[in-house]
């Protein structure tokens, strides 16, 4: 995915990845990217290509509803002068995920601020965030930690 999508405008980007074959291919869909680029909600129906053998949703497919986000949404406000990668996850499984699922990403003004102060010298900083899935009750379905890795990128 190029990262000029992110350098755009948030329609793009919600257009991009709703045609993005592993989110078309699993049902998953970005339903709004807020104008201000800090907010992104994401949901995915329950469907016959996205259960487990159980018929609740496919673990695997509520991991990679909440996958590139925090980090898409924080390259879009670092800019290009920055290292973004996700550096790693873990997801707990709360309840059984049956009907529509659905989850918000947000990094708030001083999140920011405090990333860019951490790695204001070229070090780099390691900021976790946790993501709850809920179904469309609001149940809780999964918690999803995120840890990232950003850096000021080298110059010279």
């Amino acid at each position: 995915m190029p990262r000029s999508i992110v350098t755009s405008r948030p329609s793009v980007l919600k257009a991009v990845l709703n045609l993005w074959p592993p989110y078309w291919g699993t049902g998953i869909r970005v339903v709004s990217v807020s104008q201000d680029w800090l907010r992104m909600r994401v949901e995915m129906r329950r469907h016959f290509y996205n259960v487990n053998a159980f018929g609740t949703h496919f673990g695997g497919s509520l991991y990679a509803m909440c996958d590139p986000h925090l980090a898409l949404l924080l390259v879009r406000h670092l800019g290009a002068q920055y290292v973004v990668w996700d550096k790693a996850a873990s997801i707990e499984f709360v309840a059984p995920g049956r009907g529509t699922v659905g989850a918000e990403f947000e990094w708030s003004p001083a999140e920011l601020e405090c990333i860019r102060q951490k790695t204001a010298d070229g070090a780099r900083f390691e900021p976790e965030k946790t993501v709850e899935v809920t179904d469309d009750r609001g149940c809780l379905i999964a918690r999803v930690r995120k840890t990232l890795y950003v850096r000021r990128r080298k110059t010279g």
